[in-house]
This record gives C-alpha cells, structure tokens and sequence, in this order.
C-alpha cells in the first residue's frame, strides 16, 4: 500500500469515528498515532506524541490564545454587547429590518474584541432577540440574523481561527488580523444588505423601531462605544505598528477592557471568576485540539498525501482560479458537518501546499478560509451559532432558524467569490505593514 493511499485512508477513518460521534480532537490524535505507527513504528510514533503535546501547550505563539479569548469574555460579562447593540439601534433601528441590521453592526464590532463566534452570537442574541420580538419581527429572520452575525467574530481581529491558522501555516498573526478588516466590514454589509432584500420584498418580517433623537445618539456613542475603540487602537493597533507579539497585544487588551470595567464598575467579582473559569475551558480544548491536529498533520506529511496533491493539481493545468473554487467548495461541504476550529486543523496541511503551489498569498487564503468556515457555522446540520441560538430563543424550532440562514449564506458566498477575482482587496492592507 503507498503511502498516499494510507493518508486517505487515514481521513476516511477520522470521518468514520466522527460517525460515531468520536470526540473531534480523540479521533485527529488516534488516526495520527495509527498512521504514523503503520508508516514508520509503533515507538516512533509515541515519541511522536509525547513531543507534540509537550510542545503544543508549552509553545509560546500558542499564548497568545488565552489572552484574545479572555478579553473576549471579560467583554462579556461587563457588558459592552449591550452597550454596543444600543448604539447600532440608535442609528438603525427606525428603518424597516433596522434592529436586524443593528444586530450585524453591533455583532461586527463586538467581534473586534472578542474573537469567538459562539461568544459573539451567545452575546447578542441574548440582547438583540428580546428587542426584535418587542417590534414583532419574524423568528426565522431575528434569529437567523443573530447566527449569521455572531459568525462575523471568525473574520474581524482579533479572530481566534486566523490566530491559529497564522500558528499552523508559519504566517504573521499580525498581517492576518490586518488582512481581516475590510473583508469583515464587506461580509458585514452583504449581510445588511440580504436583510433589506428580504425586507424589501415583505416589510411585515421586520417593522419599524423608534426613531432616536440626535442626543441620544451622541449619548450612545459616548456611553457605548469609545472604550472599544480605546481597546482596538492601543491594542490590535499597537500589534500592526509591531510595537506587541500577538501575545503582548492580547494581554494589552485584557488590561484595558480590566481597567475600563473597573473604573466603570461594570464587571462584578462574580463575572470576573466567570471569564477565567470560561476561558480556561476554552483555551484548554482549543490546546488539546491544537495538539491533536498536530499528530494528525504530522501522520499526513509523512503520508506525502499533500505533497502527492499539489503534484496532481499542477499537472491537471487548470486555471488556479477554478481551483480555488473547487478548494472552497470542499471547505462548504465539510464546515456543514465539521467544527470550524477543527476543519481549520485538519484541512490545512492538505490544501496549504496545494495554494502555495498554485502561487496564492498565504494570508490571502486564510482569510478566505475564515470566510468559508463562516459560512459552516451556520448551515445545517452542525452549523454550531444555530444551536446557540436555539438555546437562547428556546420555543423557535431549529428548521425556522435554519430556514432563515439562505440569505445570509448566498451572501456570504457572493463576498467570496468577490475576493477570489480580487485578492487586492484581502492583500492591500497587509502589504502596507511588509
């Protein structure tokens, strides 16, 4: 048996005990520790495994991920979402589908603190899903929105998938974050603009709010908006001038939103000990998740599978455009029954040779990853800001919620077919840092 055909051999078991609802991170490090046994020896692989788990939670570029997901949560529980929902309200919420349109706004902003899909949509939908059943708005468009949203988190810095897309590939945290900002303000808007489509057509889904006065928006932007820009600019800011590591950025962060709620007397004890007990269980799955990946890439590498498949698809002389379609299609498919974090880890040393053979800007295609992967957290039948919605707006059936994700999706598609046929748009601002 060649060794490529033991690679895929290799991902149709991991498929097979994701079947059998295995564990994601378990099944990467069994399949790796199988396959590497079988290619090289049982003794090397254990060595194997040692290593790579010693190295994977002792590493240093990996700490910067604690840091982004406490600021994430520390944001949380002091509340900014709430602020931050009131403020997009103020300046949308008198249109027709103007609370939906809010909910992206506030979910794009606060997705520049946080960096977590699931805390993002946890976080507005708790707020905004009140809100726009107070105005009568339909549950398959209010919660839809909020899913599609909290999604936003994935793309805008600081995002945790391009932080460990950036760990895995060797690419700069710094030029990916950077790189993420226009393509999310872009998704941002294709988003408001599915909703005034639908609206457009059947106004009844969405009435219209309040209107605010010009004091009470000037009022919201003083009361809910500056201390995230203060916290964006000195901390992701200071990461782009190179005057931080990722690391030293995060930590920033977290300092500032600490002294912003202290001073403010917005985060209770209580919440304090919550964000740490929260961020230590996520920041120790996604370590595991990290180590397994390894051990798995590591099986594929010596398997040459990649190797093998940047080799194929050169030969093929297809235009790279269609084969990045073709990359981002598989991407689609599988984010429908993958988790993002783990479709990022287990994908990338198969497609990562693949786009470097074909010439792409790495940082370039992890945007497009975090994109595709945005995509997958909100289609059925494991689209995972679906089911956090679903436990907050607990009488809505999933089939409503899902039922209202298509605009979002053919949006979301449109966004990056759009930055296929112009890279510029994704590379303009990292190539200002080079």
């Amino acid at each position: 048996m060649g060794e490529p055909v033991v690679g895929l051999a290799g991902i149709f078991a991991f498929l097979v005990l994701l079947f059998f609802n295995v564990p994601i991170a378990y099944a990467m490090a069994i399949v790796g520790l199988a396959g590497f046994s079988f290619l090289v020896s049982p003794s090397a692989a254990f060595s194997m495994l040692a290593t790579e788990m010693y190295s994977s939670f002792t590493s240093y570029s990996l700490s910067v991920i604690p840091m982004f997901v406490w600021m994430g949560f520390l944001a949380y529980y002091s509340g900014i979402g709430a602020r931050l929902y009131r403020t997009a309200y103020c300046f949308v919420g008198h249109r027709t589908g103007g609370l939906a349109m809010a909910t992206e706004a506030a979910c794009a902003i606060f997705g520049a603190i946080c960096g977590s899909n699931t805390a993002t949509t946890a976080t507005m939908g708790a707020i905004a899903l009140p809100e726009m059943r107070k105005y009568k708005y339909d549950d398959s468009l209010s919660t839809a929105s909020v899913a599609a949203g909290g999604a936003l988190g994935i793309l805008i810095p600081p995002s945790v998938i391009l932080l460990v897309y950036g760990v895995s590939t060797q690419q700069s945290v710094g030029k990916l974050f950077i790189a993420g900002i226009i393509p999310g303000i872009l998704l941002m808007l294709f988003y408001m603009l599915a909703i005034w489509i639908v609206v457009s057509k059947n106004p009844d889904l969405a009435p219209a709010g309040e209107r605010s006065t010009l004091a009470e928006k000037l009022n919201s932007l003083r009361n809910g908006v500056w201390e995230i820009l203060v916290v964006f600019s000195i901390s992701l800011g200071g990461l782009f001038a190179g005057w931080f590591t990722p690391t030293e950025a995060g930590a920033v962060g977290c300092a500032g939103i600490l002294l912003i709620s202290a001073a403010k007397r917005q985060l209770n004890w209580n919440g304090f000990i919550k964000s740490l007990r929260d961020t230590t269980k996520t920041t120790a799955m996604i370590m595991f998740m990290v180590a397994s990946a390894m051990i798995f890439g590591r099986f594929i590498a010596i398997s040459r599978l990649p190797f093998q498949l940047a080799n194929w698809v050169s030969a093929l002389d297809l235009p790279a455009f269609l084969v990045m379609v073709f990359i981002t299609i598989v991407y689609l498919v599988l984010g429908c029954f993958i988790d993002a974090l783990a479709l990022i880890l287990l994908t990338t040393p198969i497609f990562y040779p693949v786009v470097k053979v074909l010439g792409y800007d790495p940082v370039w295609f992890g945007v497009i990853v975090a994109i595709v992967v945005a995509m997958g957290v909100i289609t059925p039948p494991v689209g995972m800001n679906v089911f956090v919605v679903k436990g907050i707006a607990k009488d809505v059936p999933l089939e409503t919620i899902f039922k209202g994700i298509w605009p979002f999706l053919l949006a979301a598609i449109v966004c990056v077919l759009l930055l296929i046929a112009f890279p510029q748009i994704v590379t303009f601002l990292p190539k200002l840092l080079s």
